[in-house]
């Protein structure tokens, strides 16, 4: 898109712009998320609108009062329009008025796809706002960290991201303890839900949601404790999301069966790049995954190792915006809900595994006419052929498709040979397996992606097991349980019988294992 170049002269103290945003159809006002550069490339920090790291809210229009000088901005509103950008400059006394219309160019909720963000940490008063910026149906918003409820509501002491100094005052204010838990926004703009709570060092490792109050997970800063998860299931909390699938404790949780979902699209995966560490958690080895792309690339191989296993576990995607620098529902996940949209069966449809994850590239996907997590059978010794349907959509350049079987690449579709069919290749099953459709744009620094849900075959009505990747798990659970050497004896002991149990899991899913 070409740029905007606008400007107006005057006297020697700055000037004022106006900046209207309508919908490009329907000529209606569009709030959307805004960044603004100064000439030497750092972001403009504006005041009075919801504002985090480099960016803040459009509602509709603005009215920006800058010195002096040229600048670049982005105009954008969540994946399923299209970005403007430009520029313009600031000369004395200037006092314009400029319209920018955006272009919807995919309807995922016509199609029954919604949007959600499972981990938030903005203030709730803000909320609404913010989710028509992101045109985001759901978001799960913080409300304690580490079971300190003080410390919710966005501009996080745990982690702060690379941003300027006045980010330390940022618009995030500690959120009211009377916040409802579930806050209806109007049809077209969705729920959010100030129910979640977040523990881990650094980035938080898991998310509990719909956690009644008071929070009922102390943590003291040792490894999270599987028993007192599921003493807090008994308590209410109706969902727990990895969102470091790379911590310490993921192959005691997952043991436990306490994992719901796992975060494919993690706030550690951010608009500007990715981490290049796994904080409190399994490292990888950087040979095999180098950077820029390796910590992403890490947590897409733990998940593969996790369906390897026989284990059905839909993944997730989340921002951690008001932690992590990335705006509300950058990454995010569609679920596919059939009839109206309702929290309730938007997860009774993410626990199906009808899902997608999403920082980019929007998917929808079916295979034999089925949506992700379907089951496909049959007896032992015959084969299945499945043809792969898929409508996609992107702004930015791809060159492949891939299709992820058993945890490898099983075929990589150049762009273009999709897009002339519409359609991929079939995958074939003579076996017990799994599959999931990727897509990688071609930005060389930032990893964005789309992946569908996994869809799963089970030939002889079983299965797939594999030995590798049981024990991959195993030794993780040998690196994290030498890890209980060095606390103190009482909390050794206390956690020692979930670390027993655990290996008594994988040990029998070894013994059951029926693939390399």
């Amino acid at each position: 898109m070409g740029f905007l170049a606008w400007g107006s002269a005057g006297g020697a103290l700055g000037g004022q712009l106006v900046i209207k945003v309508v919908d490009r159809d329907s000529g209606e006002p569009l709030t959307c998320r805004m960044h603004l550069y100064q000439a030497n490339g750092k972001p403009r920090r504006v005041e009075k609108t919801a504002y985090w790291h480099d960016h803040f809210v459009v509602p509709g229009q603005i009215v920006l009062n800058l010195p002096n000088g040229q600048y670049t901005f982005e105009l954008e509103r969540g994946p399923e329009y299209a970005t403007r950008s430009g520029h313009f400059t600031i000369e004395n006394f200037a006092d314009d008025v400029k319209v920018v219309d955006m272009k919807r160019h995919v309807d995922m909720a016509a199609a029954g796809w919604y949007s959600g963000d499972l981990l938030v940490r903005r203030p709730p008063a803000e909320m609404k706002l913010l989710l028509s910026a992101e045109d985001l149906r759901l978001a799960e918003v913080v409300g304690a960290i580490n079971g300190k409820a003080e410390n919710a509501g966005g501009g996080s002491p745990v982690r702060r991201a690379a941003a300027p100094a006045s980010d330390h005052n940022s618009s995030a204010a500690p959120a009211a303890a009377q916040e409802p838990s579930l806050t209806w926004l109007g049809d077209e703009q969705g729920y959010y839900r100030f129910t979640a709570a977040a523990f881990g060092k650094g980035m938080p490792a898991l998310s509990l949601l719909g956690v009644p109050r008071p929070y009922p997970l102390p943590w003291d800063g040792g490894p999270l404790d599987a028993a007192a998860i599921v003493e807090a299931r008994d308590q209410g909390v109706a969902w727990v999301d990895a969102v470091a699938g790379f911590s310490w404790e993921l192959p005691v949780l997952v043991a436990h069966r306490q994992i719901d979902s796992f975060q494919l699209a993690p706030p550690t995966i951010t608009r500007l790049g990715s981490d290049d560490v796994e904080t409190d958690g399994l490292p990888r080895d950087r040979r095999k995954f180098p950077p820029p792309w390796g910590h992403a690339q890490w947590i897409q191989h733990i998940y593969n190792q996790l369906l390897e296993c026989g284990l059905r576990i839909p993944p997730s995607a989340a921002s951690g915006s008001g932690i992590s620098p990335n705006p509300v529902g950058y990454n995010r996940m569609y679920v596919h809900v059939d009839g109206p949209f309702e929290p309730a069966r938007w997860f009774e449809s993410l626990k199906a595994g009808r899902v997608c994850v999403t920082n980019g590239p929007l998917l929808q996907p079916r295979v034999s006419g089925q949506l992700p997590g379907h089951v496909f059978s049959a007896p032992e010794g015959q084969s299945i052929e499945l043809e792969i349907g898929l409508t996609l959509s992107t702004r930015e350049p791809i060159s492949y498709l891939e299709i992820i079987k058993d945890g490898q690449v099983d075929k990589s579709i150049r762009f273009q040979e999709y897009a002339a069919s519409g359609r991929l290749p079939p995958v074939v099953f003579d076996k017990s397996g799994w599959f999931r459709i990727r897509a990688v744009t071609d930005l060389p620094k930032v990893y964005r992606f789309a992946s569908t849900g996994p869809y799963y075959v089970e030939v002889g009505y079983q299965r797939r097991i594999s030995r590798q990747a049981v024990q991959f798990f195993l030794e993780w659970l040998d690196q994290s349980e030498s890890r209980l050497e060095k606390l103190p004896a009482a909390q050794r002991s206390k956690l020692a019988p979930a670390y027993t149990e655990a290996r008594r899991f994988w040990q029998k899913l070894l013994e059951q294992a029926n693939a390399p």
